[in-house]
C-alpha cells in the first residue's frame, strides 16, 4: 500500500493534468482508480483531497467540456465517491454532480436525435476555425433589441406598398413583433431612449484588458490566510494548492475559466461589482459624464448641508 504522502502528490499531479484535454479522460480513470483502491482506508485529509479533486473535475467539465466521452468519464467519478464518501454534505454536492452530467448527456442524446438534413443551416457557426453544427451562442441582450427594432421598422415602413392580402400578413407579423417589444420593454428603453439618464447596458470587457489580468498560483501559505472556506465566488468550488486565479482590479480572484464568461455577460466584479474598461467608446464617455456628473451633485449636496449648518 503506497503511502498517504505518496497518493497526495500523486492526487495533485492528476489534479494538474485535467487541465491537458487530451489527457482528461485518462486522467479521470486514474483518479476513479486510485479512489475505489485508497479512499476506503484513507484518513479524513486525505478524504478531503479526494473530495476536491473530484469536485475539481465536475469545475472543468461545466466551464471547458462538452463532448459527451468527458461526461461520461465523470459521471463515473461522481457516481462511486457519491457510494463512498463518508460526509452527508459531500454526498449531497456529488449527487448534484451527478444530476447535471446526467442533464447533459441527455441534451446531447437529444441534439443527437436531430437529422443533420433537419438542422437549420443558418445555426452553423464557426469556432476555432472549424464549422459546427452546434446551437450558436445566444445573442447578447442589447443586440436581439436592436434587431428586433430593425426588423419592426423595416415591416412597419413595407407596408404602405403591399397588396391587401400581404399588407395584412404584414400586419400580423409586426403587431407580434410589436407585441414582442413590449414584453421585452425593459430592456428596449435603453435602445428607444438616446438620452444619458438612462444607464445603458455594460458592453463586454476589453479582451485587451482581460487579457493583461495577472494570473497567480494558489500556495499552501496562501489557503492558510484565506481559510478553509476560501471559494472561487462564481463556480462555488472552495479553493485548493495550485489553482490559477485570475486578479481583477479590485484585488478580488476567480478561476479563468469560471472569470472570462462572466466578464462578456455582466463586465463587473461578482463581488464588489467593479467595472472593467471596454471597447465601446459611446459607454466609456456615458460613464464619464456619469462620473463628473455625481461628482457635481455630491458638491452641490455638501454645499446645501453646509448652508444648513449656517442656519442651526
Amino acid at each position: 500500500m503506497a503511502s498517504e504522502e505518496g497518493v497526495k502528490q500523486k492526487l495533485q499531479e492528476l489534479q494538474k493534468q485535467l487541465a491537458k484535454k487530451q489527457m482528461f479522460e485518462d486522467t479521470v480513470s486514474s483518479i476513479k482508480s486510485l479512489l475505489l483502491q485508497i479512499y476506503p482506508s484513507a484518513s479524513p485529509s486525505l478524504r478531503k483531497l479526494f473530495f476536491s479533486v473530484v469536485c475539481r473535475v465536475a469545475t472543468i467539465l461545466k466551464a471547458r467540456y462538452t463532448a459527451p466521452g468527458f461526461w461520461i468519464a465523470g459521471l463515473g467519478l461522481f457516481t462511486e465517491a457519491e457510494r463512498l464518501a463518508s460526509e452527508s454534505s459531500e454526498r449531497e454536492h456529488l449527487r448534484s454532480c451527478i444530476a447535471q452530467a446526467h442533464e447533459h448527456l441527455r441534451e446531447v442524446d437529444n441534439e443527437s436525435e436531430v437529422p443533420e438534413s433537419a438542422r437549420n443551416p443558418s445555426q452553423r457557426f464557426l469556432f476555432e476555425g472549424h464549422l459546427t453544427v452546434d446551437p450558436e451562442p445566444p445573442q447578447p441582450r442589447w443586440l436581439a433589441q436592436s434587431n428586433l427594432l430593425t426588423t419592426v421598422a423595416t415591416l412597419m415602413a413595407a407596408e404602405p406598398s403591399q397588396g391587401q392580402t400581404e399588407d395584412n400578413n404584414m400586419s400580423e407579423s409586426a403587431a407580434n413583433l410589436i407585441q414582442e417589444l413590449i414584453d421585452n420593454l425593459d430592456d428596449a428603453f435603453p435602445l428607444i431612449l438616446e438620452n444619458d439618464s438612462v444607464a445603458p447596458r455594460a458592453p463586454p470587457a476589453s479582451k485587451e484588458v482581460v487579457a493583461k489580468l495577472p494570473i497567480t498560483t494558489i500556495t499552501e501559505e496562501i489557503l492558510a490566510k484565506l481559510g478553509p472556506d476560501a471559494e472561487c465566488a462564481i463556480c462555488k468550488e472552495n479553493l485548493i494548492a495550485n489553482d490559477k486565479m485570475q486578479e481583477l482590479p479590485c484585488k478580488h480572484k476567480f478561476h479563468p475559466p469560471c472569470l472570462k464568461p462572466w466578464l462578456d455577460e455582466h463586465n463587473s466584479c461578482p463581488i464588489c461589482r467593479h467595472e472593467l474598461q471596454t471597447d465601446d467608446h459611446k459607454y466609456e464617455s456615458w460613464k464619464e459624464r456619469e462620473k463628473e456628473a455625481e461628482e457635481e451633485r455630491k458638491g452641490a449636496a455638501n454645499a446645501v448641508r453646509g448652508g444648513e449648518h449656517m442656519y442651526v
